[in-house]
């Protein structure tokens, strides 16, 4: 239509506008007709002015808030200038118009001047728009909301007067095509044009992507799609958005909480300490205690706070969000309720209908829209809080002081970083439940109220009653989760850690068992616990299942009951089953929310209460220009115990040497850790001048690269390097290496010697060119000869730190004369110092001990060169290959060179050694699925399933019932027989009370199983299996994935068999309804199967690519908080700081779009879910004549339930399929290789057996790979009972691999040994190991009492552990003990000295005193004189066994009955000390270079 022609209908009716008498004509035009229509009026100025009004009132907020974000200037593109072309050929047409009316029609508008001005504010409101967009272009917005939601506007406004003016064309039959364009036609046409432009923005990724594609995710399908052709690779994924990274969020976030901690410990209470301390000395002391504890309980709440201040503004975000989802959820039950009255109205129009069918349609959509966006901020945030306190612990872990770090293991700290931020992470996206559920079920009950009047109140007092019941379960829930489970689950990671790295010494004494029996008594608490939950939690999930029918009963009973006027009819019963289904949601989340936040509560004060643990004091050490030294310091461990190191008085001069010495346990290593501040600072004080290098008694080796350990995050100088390399003496091992010093070294150094991994330690501390080097005795681990090289070359007088300040803790003597000071140390005291000649002039126990043992000494000073050269060094080769597929059992210990051939075939990745931790590619196997119901058994699932079945089948049959009941006919007022329908409405009910206890415990069967499994197949796997798979991967497994054995697969599995069933009844009642249906329906389906399907690919793959990543975090605190101190020392916590950061941020990566990706699902599938709601809807109002309104709105409110369930459905699938990868990981260690059994059955082993102790190799062979040269040749040797026998050689020639297969650490290639005549390969290996024993060089012991570490099985008395200890000389330190032999040794013996470890090995020896003693350079850590009492101990407690002794020091064997020297794998000479002289052969040269001769 013209202009001109609206303005004659418009003539014709000039009252419309302006009189209100015509209001109720206007209705039955709009409303009250067969034909609707809105008046020409409103057309004309609301519909118009409405965008336009949108758009010039916000304008000025949008153009303020561009000018403050500033992203950087858009180039013109084609598409902008499409749009600006558009727009500006709109804006003309209005002003056309505008001239046309003016000029042509002035009469007839003089009284409505309004028609005159719509087209020119609707051209100004364009040219406004085209603006904004080059504004948008300026500043760099990519995509604009505003703009957006103005053409959305806009179309939907203009739809209207177009459609009204085809039908007025239609109903005038006028087939004359106007002479020019028409505004709104015009107006419409460029609204939609502009809208199509503004959905074609870059939509991946998310930065870049338009308002609709976030919305609706649409940027994430290129992912989706890629993951569907191709298994996605970690390279597959986007780098984070800046605002996700954790230098981001940490660095804003660490301000933060060090404000919060300064707040919490305000200096008022600083003030009213030190005002109670003139009261007395025990005042302050409590005071002190109670702050400590307040802060404890209050530091929970500082955390959350921090967390809230950080986060919070972009949560409320998604809070608003679930506001507008809720409205349009209330929204939706009334639009039903017209929907049912318009099918009860036989004169309705259809229209109405159709009207109502559309509108339950979009809501549904908007409803979905708004639930997704609040999920996708939920999980963004939880993401930002997991990134964020993994920051937060972490940086701790790198400055809390000894005390704090004694209470909580590594175990315990990879529990904080794991299982407690999951919970928070649940937290974030339940909490809104907290408090919207009970707004929730109070607007439910009101409209309950609006349609049932008092009867509500029935429904009322069933949540009343059902609400006790399930907090009371949620609190008990809570206490058994955190208190119990978390509390067994702490102590078994805990375990497991210590048992990965002392793995060695479980194999060597076979203590498999006794370990294995404890984690399982772990796990079996952890477990009773669990069971005690899941039952509780099956009860809380059938009071809910069971929810709807008892408040539908309830109120429909009260209401029939109440009046026999009180008729239930479609719109009542249907409507309020709609709103009851509503109620359920909020019902079924509310305990989980409070469960949830009960478990996030304790999380918080566990992580509060780490973060708030004590931290080194930065005044411990004060760095001045002054010197290096101490005044009249006292330092502890910890602040209440006593002290380790009293009244230390001592200065030390710039560029000199000094010698700490002094026996076991003295105090030696405390002296340094005071100087670097690790020790708590009682009194006096400690300055250091310069930067400080340190080499602790234990070396610290990261797994990398030895150059990468050597270097230290520093650049490389290679003339510098070389020199570096050279005074350590590390050339020849390089040599060896198969990749040089790119050779990657084992986590903890478990591919090197002790002497090796205390050589690269020390070239770590040398190539710092630090101005103070504080040395703990980093020449224990190497043979004399070595030591000599490395005094001499490094720290000597002429050494590269010959100008260098050097503290060296030592037990060898022959250094002292060079030193220019010596601190002589007895129970955490100076007792002497001075210089060697001073001492030896004041003749004091200095003296003595130097008279004593200056012989021994002085013969030593230049011992054998070092024979741990080559030692574990070829074991990296031949693991290699091994890791790639080999099966042969191997240990990294003495090898052949390789040779040239064999060079040839070596990969590019030679000097790899651990692998990573790799994810599998595709959807889970079938044979997983399998695998974990296998374990359950099949007698179990079949009922299960068919209680499924009865109880879905139960819900149906109530249901139809009811709608059975609401198409009865009233028969004046009443319907008939309403109790015997109530009767079978409670009836069928109650049939649906089935149980999910069922699949609990079967989840519970499953796990112990599998966790069963996992454990023995780690236990049972070679030492070259953990040599090469980090322990981080391990832990991983039996914490997270164990974790989610436990909890997810059960939990997913339970709702998604509840939500399948539940569909296929809407289903069923749908087709009842209307069986055209099925003509969408099935459409529909294959729809939902082919985007699952799409989508199951991608997520499977990401959810292994998370774990995967997941490793490296625990790896990397593993080994972080292990070698704290060396990180301090050497001030690198920064750069290991950022290698966290990446660790967690390339996590990170995966699990982004991994919850996206269940997003993405969610949103296109509950379109599907809408399209059913549609399809129900539509097609009742079509058969209106034919259906009742009964069954219609039994079909609708079911259908309306699809969204809902379609969204559980892919949840808990998802989680099923995500989490069953548990299974695969946990299950992947089935098929490494394994050991030999442990025990052969039917053994005739005698119980006393071996009896003589002689051994007898038969042309015996080992080798570390099939393929590689033997390491032993051919080895024929037999050794008599009570035989001492010493093994020396070079580096390399094979002495240690001796008693490897002794052991059976690795197998025989060829040949046998028998061990009292008994071949050793025929029985079993615990049967083997347990009956011999070794003193290994490193000395391991695990947390719990000494005794446990002494005698794991509790087969020895009391009596006999002390007089072992007494032998071992430590009787005198046990005794001195508080809790004697309930001594608790911290994780790793931390607690005892290095030298009292080893001899707590020793201990062990004597007390399980077998026929056959193997000693591996077994006293390397102890102080010469305990050396000396060791050696005497062996030669008399062990007098009648037989002793092989892998020679550290060559004055220990001189005594001994025959001397083996071992040269490349063969036996090159083997007879008594003095013959072997006599022979002037090898062992003759040896001794030469020893001058033992």
């Amino acid at each position: 239509m013209t202009a001109y022609t609206v303005l004659l209908k418009l003539k014709n009716k000039a009252e419309a506008c302006s009189e209100k008498s015509q209001t109720d004509s206007d209705w039955n035009r709009t409303w009250y007709t067969a034909n609707p229509d809105l008046t020409q009026c409103f057309q004309n100025t609301v519909l118009v002015w409405v965008p336009c009004v949108y758009l010039w009132l916000l304008a000025p907020f949008y153009c303020l808030h561009l000018y403050c974000h500033d992203s950087g200037r858009i180039h013109m593109s084609c598409l902008c200038t499409a749009k600006m072309v558009l727009g500006f050929l709109l804006a003309s047409f209005g002003f056309v118009e505008f001239f046309y009316i003016l000029l042509e029609r002035s009469q007839e508008i003089q009284q409505h001047m309004v028609f005159l001005l719509s087209p020119i504010i609707r051209s100004m409101t364009v040219i406004l728009a085209l603006c904004i967009i080059q504004l948008e272009r300026i500043r760099g917005c990519r995509s604009s909301v505003f703009l957006f939601l103005f053409w959305v506007l806009a179309v939907v406004c203009s739809l209207v007067p177009l459609r009204a003016k085809i039908q007025l064309a239609m109903d005038e039959v006028c087939t004359r095509i106007s002479r020019k364009p028409r505004g709104a036609e015009r107006f419409t046409a460029k609204t939609t044009v502009n809208l199509v432009f503004n959905l074609l923005q870059n939509p991946c990724p998310v930065k870049d992507a338009s308002f609709l594609s976030k919305i609706l995710f649409w940027w994430f399908t290129g992912l989706v799609v890629k993951g569907y052709r191709t298994p996605l690779a970690a390279e597959d994924l986007w780098t984070l958005r800046e605002e996700d990274t954790s230098n981001k969020i940490i660095s804003e976030l660490q301000e933060d909480w060090t404000a919060e901690c300064d707040v919490s410990s305000p200096e008022a209470q600083e003030k009213a300490l030190a005002s109670g301390a003139a009261l007395g000395s025990r005042l302050p002391d409590q005071a002190q205690l109670l702050r400590k504890l307040q802060k404890e309980q209050s530091s929970g709440f500082f955390l959350f706070r921090t967390l809230v201040r950080k986060f919070g503004p972009y949560f409320l975000t998604g809070t608003l969000c679930i506001i507008f989802h809720d409205a349009f959820m209330f929204a939706i039950p009334q639009v039903l309720s017209l929907l049912l009255g318009f099918m009860r109205d036989e004169d309705a129009p259809l229209w109405k209908g159709y009207f109502y069918a559309t509108l339950m349609f979009l809501l549904s959509c908007l409803q979905s829209l708004f639930n997704h966006q609040y999920m996708y901020t939920c999980f963004t945030v939880g993401m930002r809080v997991k990134t964020a306190v993994m920051g937060l612990v972490y940086r701790k872990s790198l400055v809390i002081n000894s005390a704090a770090r004694r209470t909580c293991t590594v175990g315990e700290i990879v529990n904080l970083v794991s299982a407690d931020t999951q919970k928070l992470m649940d937290f974030v996206v339940y909490f809104n439940a907290v408090w919207l559920a009970p707004i929730e079920i109070v607007l439910c009950l009101f409209f309950l109220w609006q349609h049932l009047g008092p009867s509500a109140l029935a429904g009322i007092t069933t949540v009343i009653l059902i609400f006790p019941l399930n907090g009371i379960i949620a609190k008990k829930r809570s206490k058994l989760q955190v208190k119990i489970q978390m509390k067994f689950m702490d102590g078994r990671i805990r375990l497991m850690n210590e048992i990965l790295n002392g793995i060695k010494i479980l194999k060597f004494y076979a203590w498999e068992k006794a370990f294995l029996e404890q984690v399982l008594g772990y796990r079996e608490k952890e477990l009773k616990a669990l069971k005690k939950s899941q039952i509780l939690y099956s009860i809380s999930i059938a009071s809910f299942n069971s929810s709807s029918f008892l408040i539908a009963f309830a109120m429909f009973g009260v209401y029939v009951m109440q009046d026999d006027r009180n008729v239930l009819d479609a719109q009542k019963v249907f409507v309020s089953m709609a709103l009851i289904n509503i109620l359920k949601t909020p019902l079924s989340q509310l305990p989980f929310a409070i469960s949830t936040t009960m478990q996030a509560v304790v999380s918080l004060k566990r992580l509060g209460k780490y973060l708030c643990s004590e931290e080194l004091k930065v005044d411990n050490v004060s760095k001045t220009p002054l010197g290096s030294g101490k005044k009249n310091g006292t330092f502890g461990w910890s602040a209440e115990g006593p002290p380790c190191l009293k009244r230390i008085n001592v200065r030390v001069p710039r560029g000199s040497l000094v010698a700490v010495v002094g026996h076991v346990g003295s105090g030696k290593s405390s002296l340094l850790s005071a100087m670097l501040g690790e020790t708590e600072k009682r009194s006096g004080c400690v300055t250091v001048k310069g930067s400080v290098a340190y080499v602790p008694q234990q070396a610290w080796i990261q797994n990398a690269t030895v150059q990468d350990n050597i270097l230290f995050g520093r650049e490389k100088l290679k003339t510098w390097y070389h020199r570096v390399l050279e005074a350590c003496a590390l050339l020849p091992d390089l040599d060896i290496l198969p990749a040089g010093d790119a050779t990657e070294i084992g986590e903890k150094g478990l591919n090197l010697s002790g002497g090796q991994k205390q050589r690269v330690s020390l070239a770590r501390a040398v190539y710092r060119k630090a101005d103070v080097y504080l040395l703990d005795d980093p020449l224990s681990a190497v043979d004399a000869h070595v030591g000599q090289h490395i005094f001499d070359k490094v720290f000597g007088p002429k050494g590269v730190l010959r100008d260098k300040t050097r503290i060296l803790v030592t037990h060898g003597m022959s250094f002292l004369p060079q030193a220019d000071l010596i601190l002589v140390l007895v129970d955490g005291e100076i007792t002497e110092s001075g210089s060697y000649q001073e001492l030896l002039g004041r003749h004091g126990a200095f003296a003595d001990f130097i008279h004593t043992f200056a012989n021994t000494e002085r013969k030593e000073s230049a011992i054998q060169r070092d024979f741990s050269f080559m030692k574990l060094t070829f074991g990296i080769f031949g693991l290699l290959i091994f890791s790639r597929g080999d099966t042969t059992n191997t240990n990294l210990q003495n090898m052949e060179p390789v040779t040239e051939a064999d060079q040839e075939q070596v990969p590019e990745d030679l000097g790899k050694l651990t692998e990573v931790d790799k994810a599998n590619t595709g959807r889970v196997r079938l044979a997983m699925y399998k695998k974990y119901f296998k374990t359950i058994g099949l007698a179990i699932i079949i009922p299960i399933v068919f209680l499924y079945a009865f109880q879905q089948g139960a819900s149906l049959a109530y249901n139809y019932w009811l709608s059975m009941w609401a198409d009865d006919p009233i028969v004046n007022g009443t319907q008939i027989d309403t109790d015997l329908k109530l009767t079978v409405f409670g009836a069928l009910g109650i049939a649906i009370f089935g149980t999910t206890v069922a699949i609990s415990i079967c989840g519970i069967i499953a796990s112990r199983q599998l966790h069963m499994d996992l454990l023995m197949n780690v236990l049972r796997s070679p030492m070259s299996f953990f040599e090469c798979t980090p322990s981080g991967n391990l832990l991983n497994r039996f914490a997270k994935e164990i974790d989610a054995i436990d909890c997810m697969v059960p939990d997913g599995l339970k709702m998604m068999l509840s939500y399948v069933f539940k569909l296929m009844e809407v289903c069923i009642i749908v087709l009842m309804a209307t069986p055209f249906a099925a003509v969408i329906i099935l459409p529909l389906a294959f729809l939902y199967a082919f985007v699952q399907s799409f989508y199951v690919a991608t997520s499977c793959q990401l959810r292994r690519l998370e774990a995967v990543s997941r490793s490296p975090i625990y790896t990397h605190f593993n080994e972080t908080v292990q070698g704290a101190s060396v990180i301090r020392a050497f001030g690198e916590q920064s750069r290991f700081i950022l290698q966290a950061n990446d660790r967690v941020d390339f996590n990170q990566t995966s699990y982004f779009p991994r919850f996206v990706a269940t997003r993405w699902l969610a949103v296109n599938l509950e379109f599907v879910g809408n399209g059913v709601v549609l399809a129900a809807a539509i097609l009742s109002v079509m058969g209106k004549s034919t259906l009742s309104p009964g069954i219609v709105g039994l079909a609708v409110s079911h259908s309306l339930q699809v969204t809902g369930i379609l969204s559980w459905i892919v949840r808990s699938w998802t989680d099923v399929e995500n989490n069953i990868v548990s299974v695969e990981r946990v299950n992947e260690y089935a098929d490494t290789a394994k050991e030999a059994s442990w025990s052969v059955d039917g053994s005739s082993l005698p119980l006393a057996w071996p009896q003589k102790g002689t051994i007898e190799f038969m042309d015996y062979g080992l080798q570390y790979r099939k393929g590689l040269e033997l390491a032993l040749k051919g080895i024929t040797l037999h050794i008599n009972e009570r035989e001492k026998v010493g093994i020396v050689g070079r580096t390399g020639a094979g002495k240690s691999s001796l008693a490897l297969g002794i052991f059976r650490i690795l197998e025989a290639a060829k040949g046998k040994i028998f061990i009292d005549g008994v071949n050793i390969a025929d029985i079993g290996l615990h049967d083997l190991r347990s009956r011999i024993t070794i003193i290994p060089q490193d000395p391991v012991l695990f947390s719990g009492s000494l005794r446990m570490n002494l005698d794991p099985f509790d087969t020895y008395t009391d009596e006999e552990v002390w007089n072992s200890l007494e032998l071992a000389h430590l009787k005198t330190f046990v005794s001195n003990l508080p809790d004697k032999l309930n001594h608790e040794c911290s994780e790793g013996g931390e607690n005892l000295s290095l030298g009292q470890r080893q001899l707590v090995c020793l201990a062990r020896a004597l007390l399980r005193k077998t026929k056959i003693l193997v000693l591996d350079e077994a006293t390397a850590a102890v102080d010469l004189e305990t050396d000396t009492l060791i050696q005497s101990t062996i030669r008399t407690q062990f007098e009648d066994c037989t002793v092989l002794t892998i020679a550290h020091r060559l004055n220990t064997i001189m005594d001994y009955t025959r001397v083996i020297v071992m040269d490349r794998g063969h036996i090159s000479e083997m007879d008594s000390p003095a013959n072997l002289i006599t022979q002037r052969g090898q062992f003759y040269r040896m001794c030469r270079e020893a001058r033992l001769v």
